[in-house]
């Protein structure tokens, strides 16, 4: 599918907001590639399509997990809403027609990452949180410049942290690979910004 036609499929299937976060995820996700020397076509189709489910409830999110032979862990139980970045992997193969790897990959990881992460799986991780229409977040404008001008690891490993301490803010339960991801990524970089 041609990418005006990814893009498309978004406008027509997400909220006005979600769609503008979908297309700041593209552009950033874009400029990272090219940044780290990664196919910019493969961070491109991966920013438009790593929200490609997000429009789903609960029930649907499981649903569609029982359809396409997906596990649902004990914490996507637990919240049900990352449950949107497998199922968009899953759409994303059947819905549109795309079988790489990596691009899948970006998808189903762009929530919660994962340790040893590839390149197109860190750009798009990094997008998510970094794009121009996200509301303000604790350190987006030094994450976003490390992002940029630095270490893109360092930028997940700042990511990672900044979640986890928000998700522990309010309470909320943190899905272990986060938490398996942010001890990778804190030995792999040496960097804490607690």
């Amino acid at each position: 599918m041609e990418v005006e036609q990814l893009r498309e499929s978004m406008k027509s299937i997400l909220k006005e907001t979600r769609y503008q976060h979908v297309i700041g995820v593209e552009e950033v996700s874009i400029d990272l590639a090219v940044i780290y020397g990664c196919d910019p076509y493969k961070a491109r189709v991966a920013g438009i399509l790593h929200d490609c489910a997000k429009h789903l409830t609960d029930e649907e999110l499981i649903s569609e997990c029982e359809q396409y032979n997906l596990s649902i862990s004990e914490a996507e139980a637990k919240s049900v809403y990352l449950l949107h970045a497998k199922v968009g992997a899953a759409y994303a193969k059947a819905k549109y027609g795309v079988w790489d790897k990596d691009i899948l990959n970006a998808i189903t990881y762009h929530t919660t990452g994962r340790p040893a992460m590839s390149m197109i799986e860190k750009i798009v991780f990094t997008a998510d949180y970094i794009e121009p229409n996200r509301k303000p977040l604790p350190r987006i404008e030094e994450i976003r410049f490390v992002a940029y001008n630095n270490n893109i690891d360092i930028a997940v490993s700042m990511i990672l942290e900044n979640t986890i301490n928000y998700l522990k803010s309010i309470d909320a339960f943190i899905d272990n690979r986060t938490i398996e991801t942010n001890e990778y990524y804190k030995k792999y970089t040496k960097v804490s910004i607690s």
